[in-house]
């Protein structure tokens, strides 16, 4: 665990909706010490020393955070219950298993990866080598959220372990139980001169993204993203921002209802409604609501008793202002399911809302809660076109029994990511990019495309040193004679076009 010499407490933080952290600035005083320059500097050395980029040395790494995994199970159960309380079923899942799946994907196809990219050549270089090496960036940083406390540390890190990179993480401080868990066990499992936990408040994080990196990956609220970016940009550094955004639902007339309830109300309330991906709202006819209601009130009961509070199976809200936001959001429409809270538990129950406005508070920010709301529309033009007037999310999901319904808000929307059918199933493939586009983030991640967000793609061309009758071509005296054969050996031509009927 690192933290800045003469920190003491940390001044707590005002809550982000999604996890971001308080209200950050770029702003740091320039003439003081920056109280991480030195760890900064010293993980550089060791990336300039050529240390991260052996593969046995990756593998050696993303073995040890398997081990953490295993030996650490029941530490991060407990502290993810503690911090929010998170059902253990669903801390397993998405902490445990889907980390462990992000390890097995990048050991299993590591060597492949690294291999140097070899391309096309045209007839001037034919003897030469062109390829594509994947080089890491060097000292990167990661910034987690308090939602998911560990995938969204350990899923980034490992594609930043796996490219080569030397890496800073700064879990959150919202969830302290995760980060003491986090800035204790982790550093022991990694090489300490590679690798660094930097347990950091707002102050103290602020500091930290003064500093020069040479990649940061920031996950949480898109007003937060705006200050990273900022930070960022001092030092042309590049980053992956994924934020997120108010992720659309529709629901077709031609459907199973029951299905449909069960899929969307274990994505809206899963870790009590505080996903990035989850359903943010629905839209639907007011027949299909009226039969929706029906099948969402008895999911809710199958799911979580007649009393969710009592459930073991459902999750608390994170801290006392994101509750507090959460009551006021609950003024927004009618209450026809749930509605329910308690503020000394941080409850607030799985909830369903009818006859909301577009202009209702619940609709201008993410809910980042178990709370659901209805929005009528008269078919799927109506409700593709409220999607497109507002900012595109993370992901648009799409309920028909017609494949054509689901194709057709596919094509004619844009998002982050797209599910039809279910919801947040689509995350668990490590075959799929995962990022936001427009406000809802920069970017992509997961799998081979985690490797390939921490590794800087370098173009590569290793020439022959004879043959140099056929690179005289291209020097002075110029003459159209020239000109013609070098455009004959370097020109690319079109193949043959097609012609539209």
């Amino acid at each position: 665990m690192q933290q800045p010499p003469g920190s003491g407490a940390r001044k707590a933080p005002e809550e982000d909706d999604d996890g971001g952290g308080g209200k950050w600035s770029v702003d740091g005083d320039a003439a003081s010490e920056n109280p991480y320059a030195e760890l900064v500097t010293r993980l550089r050395a060791t990336w300039l020393s050529g240390k991260t980029r052996p593969m046995e040395f990756r593998v050696a790494q993303l073995e040890a955070l398997g081990r953490f995994l295993d030996e650490k199970k029941q530490e991060i159960l407990e502290a993810t219950a503690l911090d929010m309380g998170k059902p253990r079923f669903e801390a397993e899942f998405s902490e445990i298993l889907l980390c462990k799946n992000e390890l097995h994907e990048t050991l299993n196809n590591l060597s492949h990866w690294m291999k140097d990219e070899h391309v096309v050549k045209n007839t001037a270089t034919r003897l030469d080598s062109a390829f594509i090496r994947k080089d890491p960036y060097g000292v990167v940083l990661i910034i987690a959220p308090w939602n998911y406390p560990i995938n969204l540390v350990l899923v980034p890190l490992i594609g930043a372990i796996a490219a080569g990179n030397c890496v800073i993480v700064k879990p959150s401080e919202m969830t302290k139980n995760s980060e003491r868990l986090v800035a204790e066990a982790l550093p022991s499992y990694l090489d300490k001169d590679c690798f660094a936990v930097v347990t950091a408040g707002v102050q103290e994080t602020t500091r930290l993204l003064e500093n020069k990196f040479d990649y940061i990956f920031y996950t949480g609220s898109p007003s937060v993203g705006r200050i990273v970016m900022m930070a960022a940009a001092k030092h042309l550094t590049p980053v992956t921002l994924e934020l997120g955004g108010k992720n659309p639902c529709y629901v077709s007339d031609t459907c199973d209802v029951q299905i449909v309830a069960q899929r969307v109300a274990w994505g809206r309330f899963f870790n009590a409604g505080q996903t990035c991906i989850a359903p943010d709202y629905v839209l639907c006819s007011t027949e299909m609501q009226e039969k929706l209601l029906v099948a969402l009130s008895k999911v809710v009961n199958d799911f979580y008793g007649s009393n969710p509070q009592e459930s073991p199976n459902f999750g608390r809200i994170m801290g006392d202002k994101q509750f507090r936001r959460l009551q006021e959001l609950l003024c927004s429409g009618q209450v026809v399911i749930g509605g329910e809270t308690d503020e000394a538990q941080r409850y607030v129950a799985p909830t369903v809302l009818v006859d909301v406005e577009p202009s209702d508070p619940i609709m201008q920010e993410e809910i980042f809660g178990p709370i659901l709301p209805i929005i009528t529309v008269a078919n799927v033009d109506e409700a593709i076109d409220f999607i497109n007037s507002r900012e595109r999310p993370l992901v648009v999901y799409a309920f028909s029994s017609n494949s054509k319904v689901v194709n057709q808000v596919l094509e004619r929307t844009s998002s982050g990511g797209f599910c039809g059918n279910d919801t947040l199933m689509h995350v668990t493939l490590t075959s799929l990019p995962f990022g936001g586009i427009g406000s809802s983030g920069l970017g992509m991640y997961h799998g081979k495309f985690t490797f390939d967000t921490f590794s800087h793609h370098r173009g590569c061309l290793h020439r022959n040193m004879g043959l140099e009758v056929f690179n005289a071509l291209r020097y002075p005296p110029y003459s159209q004679q020239k000109l013609g054969m070098v455009r004959a050996a370097s020109e690319v031509k079109r193949k043959g076009a097609c012609t539209l009927l």
